[in-house]
């Protein structure tokens, strides 16, 4: 027994070490966009989240103010302003006339561009352009400057995100998809499940073979031929296209096969004394299966929900086909698709929305996981 246990310690250290490196490689990623999402977006794109509780330094690249803010004082021209958005604040250490050497001059230097024309940047971030001439053209001038930044965190993130940037309505959406698409399913394949466990009919085993078979179907070879079908099919019942009665029977199509397959395993594995106790005592099929088998089937149910609803919420391809890309139908990924299509540079948008993407899948996963494992193994050993 010793040399046993001996043998199983080493085991056993292994095993814990290999899931506490699953385990954080799941956690730093998430936390990060966390941490990312809540700090200021000046910061976000010149450090790492590592560095959110810290003073970084980095080069910026900023823009004076237009020409036509140019005031004559003096005999010369001036341009005026702060390199600082508002509500930033930060040090402004060095600063450079040109991109390659931003460093050239120390903070409240005068520099001489150029053209002429001169620049002073303070530490507070204020600056001032000047030339004899006036200046011209429709943008500002680049504005290359090292600055010291504090951490800073907002919500402004969040509050763009779900007003401006309309991933408000499309939270709704994705809600109005996955809610039914996840339901849907699951009370069709209760029925089904139920049926082929325990009620004897003929073609029960083929029929339970085509189901099996079924998961094996790739969603996108069946896609075109079940939107053609459903087309026809509104048509002649006079249904318009891209609804959301279309999307949910999508997915309650390609999610069934899947939930008949956990819930029938499930099902079969419930004693079976209790199934015949309940026919003596005169119960129906429908009765066993309200009373009985539903209670009894908790476990695989939400084992089936949590798969369903990840899949759903995550979905873009077959949002895009049933629903389109109309903004008051867009679900929240394909919202997030045109984020980084238009925002590509503006990280504070993106880390904020896929934030809000997880958040519900979080809460349903965590709400769920621990009837998980338990659905997802019974009746593993034992079928009916």
């Amino acid at each position: 027994m010793a040399v046993l246990k001996r043998r199983r310690k080493p085991r056993n250290i292994l095993v814990h070490v290999t899931v506490l490196i699953l385990v954080i490689m799941w956690i730093v990623p998430t936390f990060g966009l966390l941490v990312s999402s809540l700090r200021d977006k000046d910061l976000i794109a010149v450090s790492g989240w590592w560095t959110a509780l810290v003073t970084s330094e980095s080069n910026l690249i900023g823009r004076a103010a237009p020409p036509s803010d140019q005031v004559e004082a003096g005999g010369r021209y001036v341009i005026s302003g702060n390199v600082f958005s508002e509500g930033t604040t930060g040090t402004v250490t060095r600063f450079g006339a040109r991109i390659q050497n931003p460093t050239e001059f120390a903070a409240g230097e005068t520099a001489t561009l150029p053209d002429g024309a001169r620049l002073t940047i303070a530490e507070d971030g204020s600056y001032e352009l000047s030339a004899d001439t006036p200046f011209e053209g429709a943008a500002g001038r680049r504005l290359f400057y090292t600055a010291a930044l504090p951490p800073r965190f907002t919500f402004d993130n969040y509050r763009n995100v779900l007003t401006a940037e309309g991933l408000g309505q499309s939270f709704i959406n994705s809600l109005t998809v996955t809610i039914p698409s996840t339901v849907i399913p699951i009370l069709i394949a209760a029925y089904a499940a139920y049926a082929l466990a325990w009620m004897k009919f003929p073609g029960r085993a083929l029929l339970l073979s085509v189901i099996i078979g079924l998961l094996v179907v790739p969603l996108q070879m069946s896609l075109i031929p079940l939107l053609r079908l459903y087309n026809d099919v509104g048509l002649f019942f006079g249904v318009p296209a891209k609804t959301y009665l279309g999307i949910w029977l999508a997915h309650t199509g390609f999610g069934l096969p899947l939930a008949i397959y956990l819930l029938r395993n499930y099902i079969a594995s419930l004693p079976q004394e209790i199934m015949e106790s309940a026919r003596i005592d005169g119960a129906t099929d429908f009765e066993i299966f309200i009373r009985i088998v539903l209670p009894l089937s908790v476990p695989a149910l939400a084992a089936f929900s949590i798969f369903q609803f990840l899949w759903v919420w995550n979905d873009l391809l077959v949002a895009i086909v049933f629903l389109g890309g109309s903004d008051d139908q867009l679900v929240l990924t394909g919202r997030l698709r045109a984020l980084l299509g238009s925002r590509g540079d503006n990280w504070e948008i993106l880390t904020s929305a896929a934030f809000v993407t997880i958040v519900v899948p979080l809460i349903v996963f965590f709400s769920l996981q621990r009837y998980l494992v338990r659905g997802l193994l019974a009746g593993s050993v034992k079928g009916g």
